[in-house]
């Protein structure tokens, strides 16, 4: 084992510990109101990011950032040779990012942008472009390749399962999960959008579930169920490889996703004390 696999590892397992929980989030859950929500989490280790008059919206992007700012953290501690699988899984911020930016070509209100510094991949392309048709080009021309559609939607579910199949490929870990969450996600298109998926996005998610996928019969209500034996499996499974004696990429994926679940967790919380869930039954159903 190297040094640095050793430092970075020791590393994040120090990050893995500022994280809010259940309990916690639970309790942001029941606050009296958003503000008071959001004042209580200015409190805990996200406040590196988010302030106590934060809106809901500039809150749970801070939560997104807090998590990007840990992973641009790790990347200064893994060998060179841990840096790809992190680049990998910082293009999560990277899509969030192009989704802000297509809204904005399309003249709508668009919001903040994660600050990808050298995580970024087609990013500093992609963010002087002026229409869609431009942008699509530049995503062609760069690892995440052609959506084939100028369709907000299409290129919305494109780079989502786009970035699934990267991280499979670059973190081996991370493949049931990656698998799980495109799985979701294009049965989540299928029961509100209630239509097919496109071909491009189809060919995406080949690498993970196969040409031939289809969706199971479902409901709100059990998509809800799925999306949370989804983050729990992921949460598991991490705690597992974060306990594990190894001194490779495996602890610092494994703090990562438990640092992702944990930002989960805590917006849910967030809606739930704005109002935007009917009650903590629901929050608790699903978190």
């Amino acid at each position: 084992m190297s040094t640095a696999w050793v430092a970075a590892t020791v590393r994040a397992r120090a990050l893995a510990r500022r994280r809010v929980g259940a309990a916690g989030a639970r309790r942001l859950a029941a606050s009296g109101s958003v503000r008071e929500a959001v004042t209580a989490l200015a409190e805990t280790p996200y406040g590196h990011d988010v302030r106590a008059t934060d809106t809901i919206v500039a809150a749970q992007h801070a939560v997104g950032a807090s998590v990007l700012w840990h992973v641009r953290v790790l990347g200064g501690w893994v060998p060179r040779s841990g840096v790809p699988s992190l680049r990998a899984m910082a293009a999560a911020f990277e899509v969030a990012n192009i989704d802000e930016h297509v809204r904005a070509l399309r003249g709508r209100d668009s919001g903040p942008l994660f600050r990808l510094g050298s995580f970024a991949t087609a990013w500093p392309r992609v963010v002087t472009t002026t229409s869609v048709a431009e942008l699509r080009e530049q995503l062609r021309t760069s690892s995440w390749g052609d959506p084939e559609s100028d369709a907000e939607r299409t290129i919305h579910l494109y780079l989502r399962v786009a970035w699934a199949a990267r991280v499979a490929a670059a973190v081996p870990l991370t493949e049931p999960w990656m698998r799980a969450l495109t799985e979701l996600v294009l049965t989540r298109e299928h029961l509100f959008a209630g239509h097919g998926v496109p071909a491009s996005v189809t060919r995406a998610a080949e690498p993970l579930i196969g040409l031939h996928w289809t969706p199971a019969e479902t409901d709100p209500t059990s998509l809800w169920h799925q999306e949370s034996v989804f983050w729990t499996n992921v949460e598991n499974d991490a705690f597992s490889a974060l306990r594990g004696s190894s001194f490779d990429i495996r602890p610092t994926v494994a703090a990562l996703a438990l640092l992702a679940v944990d930002a989960w967790r805590v917006c849910a919380a967030l809606e739930t004390a704005a109002g935007q869930h009917d009650d903590l039954e629901l929050f608790d159903a699903v978190a």
